[in-house]
């Protein structure tokens, strides 16, 4: 499991101190970037993301959630992966994403490299 401290900023609540909920997709998104690296990680895409949103967040001075990252399949140019957003120890907001290598010269997705496989793998789960 990859874990990466994120924090809100104010400009990411309403009125009410709720978080948006388009602006914690943004925090996921830090969390996938800080994963993948400059590396073999790096020419991923998101293709496909499906979110539970299972409480508000709320803004908090100076206070960092996490962002739990695992995944769940390896495919031939295709990852499966799993974030969980927590906050007060609890589950916020959970995501199903499928990822996929982009060859942005043939604009069309391609295999996954055997390092990009290597890379990926160390966060999956059975």
């Amino acid at each position: 499991m990859h874990e990466h401290p994120v924090q809100l900023r104010w400009g990411d609540s309403d009125a009410f101190g709720h978080v948006n909920h388009a602006r914690v997709l943004g925090l996921l998104e830090d969390a996938r970037l800080a994963m993948a690296g400059p590396g073999p990680g790096a020419g991923i895409i998101l293709a496909r993301l499906e979110v539970d949103y299972l409480r508000q967040v709320h803004y908090r001075v100076s206070e960092h959630l996490t962002v739990s990252s695992t995944i769940t399949r390896l495919g031939r140019s295709s990852i499966g992966m799993r974030q969980e957003l927590t906050q007060d120890g609890e589950v916020a907001l959970r995501a199903e994403m499928v990822l996929v290598n982009f060859d942005y010269a043939a604009d069309a997705t391609s295999p996954l490299t055997d390092g990009q496989r290597a890379h990926w793998a160390q966060w999956q789960v059975d």
